[in-house]
């Protein structure tokens, strides 16, 4: 399988609110290739986040793709809404959803790409028959709910593991990882077969976002000459 280039996907998690359509702006000019939005509905996680009407209030102001997160325990009763909102990937946690095959196919009846994903202590067996259906397989390296996290060191092999049965299976999904991503450990998640890093606070507790978006890009380079380059021609 020809891997596909790396994409840097900013989490809105931790943009500053109050000036949120100034935050995608600076991350779309800073180079971002994706925008990640959390949507967290204070049970099957510990925070709440934002609905529908936010994600439709961003379409307007970003051209930017958006890779829209269902940290929920009812993800099927809002796939309709976020695909109108303006969604091009919704990614469900396999922990949440009983009949995932029919949630999938939901999404993809909506038009929009389907995404699965698990916590780090979800076994990768969980989504092996659903991955060639996949669009996208997003691995998490912390436990989800805040920004801000440590990544878990031992979700490494897990994302190499992720990386085989995506290529095993022939699956066209793009494998993501989210949680504690940042300039320093992103040459070693690139290098155990992550395609697209998610990252939060890394980037907007920065001072220039476009600076830290290119020092990742810089060691993408560093650890996969062919990928990076690739990406950073974007």
């Amino acid at each position: 399988m020809t891997r596909r280039s790396v994409l840097i996907a900013p989490s809105i998690l931790s943009a500053d609110f109050a000036r949120l359509a100034e935050e995608v702006a600076r991350v779309e000019a800073g180079g971002a290739d994706l925008l990640h939005i959390d949507v967290m509905d204070g049970h099957f996680v510990p925070n709440l986040t934002v609905g529908p009407s936010i994600v439709e209030a961003l379409r307007k102001v970003t051209k930017l793709p958006f890779d829209v997160h269902l940290m929920m325990t009812n993800p099927d009763s809002f796939i309709k809404e976020f695909a109108e909102a303006g969604a091009d990937y919704l990614t469900v946690h396999v922990e949440t959803c009983p009949h995932l095959h029919r949630t999938v196919q939901a999404i993809k009846e909506g038009g929009v790409k389907a995404g699965v994903t698990l916590n780090p202590a979800t076994s990768l067996s969980s989504v092996e028959e659903i991955v060639p259906d996949a669009d996208l397989l997003l691995v998490m390296s912390v436990n989800p709910g805040f920004g801000g996290q440590h990544f878990i060191a031992s979700v490494l092999e897990k994302i190499s593991r992720a990386r085989q049965l995506i290529d095993r299976t022939g699956s066209r999904a793009a494998l993501e990882v989210d949680g504690g991503v940042k300039v320093e450990n992103a040459a070693r998640i690139i290098q155990a077969g992550a395609d697209i890093l998610v990252s939060g606070s890394a980037i907007f507790s920065s001072s220039d976002y476009g600076a830290t978006i290119k020092a990742m890009r810089h060691a993408v380079r560093k650890a996969m000459p062919g990928a990076g380059a690739a990406a950073a021609r974007r």
